[in-house]
This record gives structure tokens, C-alpha cells and sequence, in this order.
């Protein structure tokens, strides 16, 4: 029934399902848009089933999620929750006029206040929760918050300033935590280095914030800038939602010059250069599952690191249709998904689709 659904528009992909082509196209679209948006929107306020991921100090920690944390309590958990936002904030940013327009902007207004947000800074400010998220909930943290700094729109000048306290603490705990991090954790989960730090450097740029820019930049090169043959065929392990070795691509793309990234990736991945490369896709064995859905999260990853990469260099333009491939594999899966992958899936794809943008 779901394929039937898709073949007939009511999820719009753009490109041909029945088969991939490398002229296919895809795009964000408002149509896509409005089914999209009834992913974050469906979950950010809702509260359970929820997964704390906290250490308790004492029994008086044992608290209801939207006591702790009462703008992030809903999506599953706290980084779901804020790439829920983002997810809110980036459609209606794109297009003003989404159907649920009006709810959208209730949700922020109603969570994204600045009475909420002390509250989830007193809680990071504790000690015992110096380690909570990072660093991947931090970087969607700062993705949101730079999302709400660039939206021209009234409301959103006042949400940005709510939540740019917490926003300050995260990128002062970047600045403390990255000196300390002697060696990059390659994993193809949240603790991911390379996608931890491309965010928050996104971040960076474009708030003005050199001394995390800087900080970002010179940890990076530490970390990955002589890294030769990424063994790509170890991809993907069995829980991967982001890619280990497009990830650092993507990482380094950012903070290196065309002069000295493209000798770099010619090292790192030379195999990208040839015209016929492909990459299959990760396959999800059981939707139902929370985990063995993550590799959904996968395609989606690969797909925006290698859009960015086609796009910023023309001798990797083949690129763009094996990301069209990994794109046309998990997109349609979207929309009716079980609430294991509906919660947190659609920031991804949107990501990915606004990396197709040509």
C-alpha cells in the first residue's frame, strides 16, 4: 500500500522510483514541505515513549522528562527533539506560507521561550551533566540555534535570543571539551567527531564566533589530515546512521582551501574521482526496530556529504546520482513510518535535500 501511495503523489519524490537516472532531480518542494512538516510536529510535544540518557546525582533526579527538560522532552529524546525544532524552524524559514503555518509557529512560540530554555541550561550547568550530548545533541543545538539567527522573520529574532544562552554554553563547552579530545571517534553514531564539529563550525562562520571557528578548524586538521584510504567498504556497520568517512569529507571540505582539500581527498577516498564509483546503499531490515533503522539515517548522510561535495566541485559531479541513489532508497519510507524512524528521520532528509539544492 505504500509504494501504491508513493507511485500516486502522496509522497512526491522527485525523481523516478521505478528507476534511478542520473538526470533525476531532487528537490524540496512545498508540497513535500507540508508532509514533511507533520513529522516534528507530531512529535516535539510528544512525551513518551522517551529516552533520558542521563546520570542521576540522587533519586531527586528522578523527574518527568518535560520537568528536566521542558523545551526538549519530546521526539524520543533530547537530540531528537532539537533537530525536531531545526526541522520546524528550517520548512517554515523556506516556505512562510506551509499549510500548518499557524501551528508551527505555536509550538515555537509556546516551547522556545526564555523561562524554558534557564531551565535546560540550569540543567546543563550541572557538573554530572557535563557529558550530556556531546557532541551530536550539541551540534544540533547550534544548527538550530543558527537556523533561528538567519530566519528574517519578527518571532524569530525574539526565539533566537531565548535561546542563544544555551547556545553560549554549548559552544563554551566545545571550547573546553576539544582540547581534551586527543584522538577523533570514527564511530557511525552520535559520538561521531567529524559530524560533531561540522555543525557547530557551520555555526561558527556564520554567528562570527572565531575563537570556536578557530578552535574547530585547527582540531580538525589535528585529528584527520593525514588520513589516507578511508576503508569505505567496512561502511556500513551494523547500528550507522551517519557515515564515518563522508562525514570527515564532509568536515574537511568545510575547513580546508580547494588547494589543499582536493590533494587531501584525492588520498583520503581516491576512488570518488572515478566517474563510474558506486556505493550501495544500507539496507533496514526491520523498521520497527529503533536501531536497525539508524541505516536509513546512513543514506540520508552520504547523500548530503556527497550533493555538497558535486556541488562545490565539478569533477565530482557523478557524484550527485549515487546521493540520488541512497536518496531514492530511504526517502519514500518517510511519511507512515513507525515513530522509530518518523521521529527523527525528517531532519535528516531535509538536510539532505537542502544539500541537493544545485
Amino acid at each position: 500500500m505504500k509504494l501504491i501511495a508513493i507511485l500516486t503523489g502522496a509522497l512526491l519524490l522527485p525523481l523516478s522510483l521505478a528507476g534511478n537516472t542520473a538526470n533525476s532531480s531532487h528537490t524540496l518542494t512545498s508540497t513535500e514541505a507540508n508532509k514533511l512538516v507533520s513529522l516534528p510536529l507530531h512529535c516535539v510535544e510528544t512525551p513518551y515513549p522517551y529516552k533520558t540518557g542521563v546520570v542521576l546525582a540522587s533519586a531527586a533526579d528522578l523527574q518527568e522528562p518535560s520537568a528536566v527538560h521542558p523545551v526538549f522532552y519530546g521526539c524520543f529524546d533530547w537530540h531528537s527533539a532539537v533537530h525536531g525544532y531545526w526541522s520546524l524552524v528550517n520548512l517554515l524559514r523556506q516556505f512562510p506560507e506551509l499549510a500548518q503555518k499557524n501551528d508551527v509557529k505555536a509550538v515555537l512560540q509556546r516551547n522556545l521561550t526564555a523561562d524554558k530554555v534557564a531551565r535546560e541550561v540550569a540543567f546543563f550547568s550541572k557538573d554530572i551533566n557535563a557529558s550530556f550530548e556531546r557532541t551530536y545533541g550539541w551540534a544540533w543545538l547550534l544548527k538550530l540555534s543558527d537556523e533561528l539567527q538567519q530566519w528574517q522573520d519578527p518571532m524569530a529574532k525574539q526565539l533566537a535570543a531565548n535561546l542563544q544562552p544555551l547556545a553560549d554554553l554549548i559552544a563554551e563547552r566545545y571550547i573546553s571539551f576539544l582540547p581534551r579530545l586527543l584522538y577523533p571517534v570514527r564511530v557511525g553514531e552520535h559520538t561521531n567527531t567529524a559530524f560533531g564539529l561540522s555543525f557547530a563550525y557551520d555555526y561558527a562562520v556564520n554567528q562570527q564566533n572565531t575563537a570556536l571557528q578557530q578552535l574547530i578548524a585547527q582540531r580538525a586538521k589535528d585529528y584527520f589530515l593525514q588520513d589516507k584510504n578511508c576503508p569505505i567498504n567496512w561502511e556500513p556497520s551494523g547500528y550507522d546512521f551517519i557515515s564515518p568517512c563522508l562525514e570527515e569529507i564532509g568536515l574537511m571540505q568545510r575547513i580546508l582551501p580547494s588547494e589543499q582539500f582536493l590533494p587531501w581527498l584525492n588520498q583520503f577516498m581516491p576512488q570518488l574521482a572515478n566517474p563510474a564509483y558506486t556505493l550501495a546503499v544500507g539496507e533496514v531490515s526491520d523498521r520497527t526496530d529503533g536501531k536497525l533503522v539508524h541505516l536509513d539515517g546512513l543514506n540520508f548522510s552520504r547523500a548530503w556529504n556527497l550533493y555538497a561535495l558535486a556541488k562545490q566541485y565539478p569533477q565530482y559531479a557523478h557524484l550527485r546520482q549515487v546521493a540520488d541513489q541512497h536518496m531514492a532508497h530511504s526517502y519514500p519510507n518517510l511519511i507512515g513510518d513507525s515513530y522509530e524512524g518518523g521521529h527523527w528521520l525528517g531532519s535528516f532528509a531535509i538536510h539532505a535535500l537542502n544539500s541537493s539544492k544545485q
